[in-house]
């Protein structure tokens, strides 16, 4: 495999090279990928100094055993952890003390007998080892500490020890400590990539050494903004540098930066620090890191960058660096069939026992899975996302989250809008209640009302940078905050009868608007006596409802547009109100949109729509588990079967056959006009709809 990923790079350099001298520039030329594994294991493995016989028990038959049981083609493997010591026999870094041969030689030499990609992992941020050697290497805040010294100055040698790891950020000698050992790897192994760790995106460093160099450099570090730019920029140059040289030696290699691709970094998302990596890595556990739909809209953002994207779990029953812990493998089995659903590579997360065996019954747990990935793979992994709603992404999980939830439960398929190129195909924009919209976004979003396209807007959704007014047209005056800490709305003659006729609770109040005189009020808003204080209080909790409406509405339609005064991203994220969504799907339906997709699951139920125009075929997938809390984790346990689901295709094509993956059953369906209806008698966990068109 090596060979043929060689001859075909030699290849593309011959054409750029061809290019070139008839006036075409590389840049111009796509970026060269090689194929990611879609069965990947991420194999933890942060081994203290205290572990004795690293390794000793590491067998080159028993990993390949291990990984052909679970069915696996790729692999994260440890050339240095956390503890910051090395698996192999390094000149630059620190090989651990109690390991006395090239463990990840072997484990390379391991995984390409038996076909296996092989990413070696090198932490960045957290280095404990590195950190005691060169205590002014640490990160510090703008107060001179750290948060790991600080803890560790406090205990005692017999504490128990929490959580937490010291800091280093990727500059001056530790970024020259990174750049050498990294040639080491790529120069003396045959690896397939590199899988950087922990690389530091939030506040910036105050150490010694960064304060002096931005001194330097005439930045002041007492002006937030300007230490902050200065560490993007040093950021920029860490990642620019390492991959530079990855791909100088492997140039058919991967390079991945984990946290650049974490919600909670606005600098990754902001400055889009992700473009350094070759493929994306999206890191969610959601039996323990905040559920499971935080990874779907997720996908939908960065499958928009053109790189392959690869959805990471783990085998654990909560999470990173827990031995012994194990999720059931239909958890497993479920999750992984979502990661392919919407459109990704899939990733476990495994933790190597320090005497380097490999247990069989994580693989065995783990190849149940990827067992049936290998089935439905190709109808899946690197397919572009369709479908005419579009989201705006906000990089804020109550908004973010919420109003994919209040679009999943309904089973209504979306695209991320921001930046997706191409708008042709959508019939409507949701912006969620937190949006600030710049001059060219708002540009943009004009043009495609200009265009014929719809927008619903929440709260403070299509604001401009300053909180004080609407950024776009929507028929809609903003007057100023809420009169009460509460509110209520009332829809007079719902179109549903999930929907109460009858006014209902909102947790947070709505700004004050007005509305143009032609506007359609879908809800109007009640306001309460008085808020809620020492010196006006009623009954336990909030103060019942005026029999009047407010002067102000809640929901209105203006010409093409919807408009929410609520928040209800955030209210049913944060509260999971049932009415809150309904009201949302009042004021959707309002917008008469024809989706290329619909399907009567349950609320739990998860329905996806890929594209495949190489293959000419949509793939509509559909999922059905009920996570439940269980301690502080998200439990799957009971995967139901789920009957009689009706399906809706509005895709604009002419069919040629519809069949069901992954049993490749042809599918009887019906024509009405440019619809089609077929129903799915029955499916477990998951299934898929593949409709082959001319």
């Amino acid at each position: 495999m090596g060979t043929l990923k060689n001859k075909l790079f030699e290849s593309v350099l011959t054409i750029c090279a061809l290019l070139s001298a008839i006036g075409i520039q590389a840049q111009d030329v796509p970026e060269f990928r090689s194929v990611e594994g879609s069965r990947q294991i991420h194999l933890d493995f942060h081994t203290s100094e205290a572990l004795r016989e690293i390794g000793s028990k590491f067998d080159k038959k028993q990993f390949q055993e291990a990984l052909k049981a679970g069915n696996v083609n790729s692999i994260n493997i440890f050339a240095k952890g956390h503890h910051g010591w090395s698996y192999y026999p390094t000149k630059v870094g620190h090989r651990h003390p109690n390991l006395d041969f090239d463990l990840l030689g072997q484990q390379i030499e391991a995984c390409h007998e038996i076909g296996v990609r092989v990413q070696a992992y090198y932490t960045v941020g957290w280095s404990v080892k590195d950190a005691e050697d060169h205590p002014d290497w640490i990160f510090k805040d703008r107060n001179g500490k750290d948060r790991y010294t600080e803890m560790k100055s406090k205990a005692s040698p017999s504490d128990p020890m929490p959580w937490g790891w010291p800091v280093l950020f990727p500059e001056g000698p530790y970024l020259d400590l990174i750049l050498k050992q990294t040639e080491e790897l790529v120069k003396n192994y045959d690896l397939d990539g590199i899988w950087y760790d922990i690389i530091p995106l939030g506040s910036p460093n105050y150490n010694a050494w960064s304060k002096n160099d931005m001194k330097a450099r005439g930045i002041n570090w007492e002006d937030n903004h300007a230490a902050n730019a200065y560490h993007v920029e040093k950021t920029k140059k860490f990642l620019k540098e390492t991959r530079e040289l990855i791909l100088k030696h492997k140039p058919h290699g991967s390079v991945f930066y984990n946290w650049t691709t974490h919600l909670a970094y606005r600098n990754a998302f902001d400055h889009q620090l992700y473009a350094y990596n070759t493929k994306l890595d999206l890191e969610d556990l959601p039996t323990a890191w905040g559920g499971y739909d935080i990874f779907p809209y997720r996908s939908k953002y960065f499958a928009n960058t053109d790189k392959p994207i690869v959805a990471m779990s783990g085998k654990f029953h909560k999470a990173w660096g827990e031995f012994g812990g194990f999720k059931h493998r239909d958890a497993i089995w479920y999750e992984a069939a979502a990661m392919v659903a919407f459109g990704a590579g899939a990733n476990f997360g495994d933790q190597l026992h320090p005497s380097g065996e490999l247990e069989m019954a994580t693989y065995r747990n783990i190849g149940y899975a990827f067992d049936y990935v290998e089935k439905i793979e190709d109808y899946g992994v690197g397919a572009d996302h369709e479908a005419v709603v579009g989201t705006w992404f906000t990089q804020s999980q109550a908004h973010d989250e919420g109003t994919a939830r209040m679009l999943l439960e309904n089973q209504i398929n979306f695209v991320v809008a921001n930046n997706l190129k191409d708008w042709s195909k959508l019939q409507v924009i949701i912006i969620p209640g937190n949006v600030q919209l710049s001059d060219e976004e708002a540009g943009r979003l004009s043009a495609f009302q200009a265009d014929g396209g719809k927008l619903l807007v929440m709260g403070k959704g299509a604001f401009d940078g300053k909180k004080q007014r609407f950024q776009l047209d929507l028929g809609v005056k903003y007057l100023g905050e809420a009169n009460y800490d509460k509110d209520y709305l009332y829809v007079a003659r719902p179109t549903s009868e999930d929907l109460v006729a009858s006014p209902f609770l909102n947790y947070r109040p709505a700004i004050r608007v007005k509305a143009a005189e032609d506007s359609k009020v879908i809800a109007t808003i009640r306001e309460p006596y008085f808020s809620r204080t020492w010196e006006h209080f009623t009954s336990h909790a909030n103060t019942p409802y005026k029999l009047e409406d407010a002067g102000h509405p809640g929901v209105v339609k203006v010409g093409k547009n919807i408009y929410i005064a609520h928040e209800l991203d955030r209210m049913y994220f944060e509260h999971g109100a049932r009415v809150h969504r309904e009201l949302f799907m009042e004021a959707f339906r309002a917008l008469d949109i024809e989706p290329m997709v619909s399907a009567d699951l349950p609320s739990l139920g998860r329905m996806n729509l890929l594209h495949q125009p190489e293959h000419r075929r949509y793939v509509v997938h559909l999922l059905y588990a009920a996570p439940i809390q269980r301690g502080s984790v998200q439990v799957i346990e009971d995967l139901v079967p789920i009957y009689n689901t009706n399906v809706e295709l509005n895709l604009g094509k002419k069919i040629k056959k519809i069949y069901s993956v992954p049993d490749m059953n042809p599918l009887d369906y019906m024509r009405e006009g440019e619809k089609i209806r077929l129903k799915i008698p029955e499916f477990t966990g998951h299934t898929a709809v593949v409709v082959a068109y001319e």
